[in-house]
C-alpha cells in the first residue's frame, strides 16, 4: 500500500477503495458476464424464442389475474408492432433506392441474387421484445401504472392499427418484390453450360 511522505494512506489508494470505484468494477463485471451469456445464446434461436414464449405467458397470466394494467398492455402492444416493422423491413428502403440508384432486390430470374437484410436483426428483435416482456411485467406490479380505461376500446384500436400498418407492409413487398424470409425464397446461380450429346468414345 502506497504512502504519502507523512506515512499516510495516498490519495490513489483511496480512490480506488471508495464505493464508487467500486460499484463501477462490480458494474462492469456484471455487463461483461451478462454480454458473454447473450453471445452464447445468439446460435440457439429455437431455445431463446421458447424463453420468450414463457416470459410472455408469464405476463399474460399476470395481467389476468391481476385483471389491471391494460394501458401498460396497449403501450406494449404498439411497441411489439413497431418492432415487427423493422424485422420485416429491409435495412435499405427500396422505395429510396429506387431513387438514388436504381432497384436493390432482385426482379427478374436473370438478376444477381441479393440476401434480404433486415433493419431489425433477429438477435435484436427478440432481445428487445423479450426485454419489453420483462419491462411490462415489473409494472405491473406498481398501482400508479393501473389507470383506468375501457379496456375494449384498447384492443379494437389495436387491432385496427395492426391491420393497417401490416397491409401497408404486405403492399410494399409486392410492389418492391423482397420476401423478409430465406424459406423457400428463389436463388440465382450462374448461366448453366450446356451438355454435350454424347461423351462416350466412337465405337468401331
Amino acid at each position: 500500500m502506497a504512502t504519502d511522505p507523512a506515512g499516510g494512506v495516498g490519495v490513489d489508494d483511496l480512490s480506488s477503495s471508495s464505493p464508487v470505484a467500486f460499484f463501477s468494477r462490480w458494474n462492469l463485471n456484471i455487463s461483461r458476464k451478462y454480454q458473454h451469456l447473450l453471445d452464447k445464446s445468439t446460435p440457439f434461436i429455437l431455445n431463446r424464442w421458447i424463453g420468450f414464449l414463457g416470459v410472455a405467458f408469464i405476463y399474460i397470466v399476470r395481467v389476468y389475474f391481476v385483471q389491471g394494467f391494460y394501458i401498460v398492455s396497449y403501450g406494449l402492444g404498439i411497441y411489439i408492432l413497431n418492432l415487427l416493422i423493422g424485422f420485416l423491413s429491409p435495412q435499405d428502403d427500396p422505395e429510396i433506392q429506387a431513387l438514388v440508384d436504381g432497384p436493390t432486390l432482385p426482379t427478374r430470374g436473370s438478376d444477381e441474387f441479393r440476401p434480404f437484410v433486415r433493419r431489425l436483426p433477429e438477435f435484436k428483435f427478440w432481445y428487445a421484445i423479450t426485454k419489453a416482456f420483462c419491462i411490462a411485467f415489473v409494472m405491473t406490479f406498481f398501482s400508479v401504472f393501473d389507470v383506468p380505461v375501457f379496456w375494449p376500446i384498447l384492443l379494437f384500436y389495436w387491432m385496427v392499427l395492426f391491420t393497417l400498418t401490416m397491409r401497408r407492409q404486405i403492399m410494399h413487398m409486392i410492389k418492391y418484390k423482397y420476401v423478409p424470409f430465406t424459406f423457400g425464397k428463389q436463388r440465382y446461380g450462374g448461366k448453366r453450360t450446356a451438355p454435350t450429346d454424347d461423351m462416350s468414345l466412337p465405337h468401331d
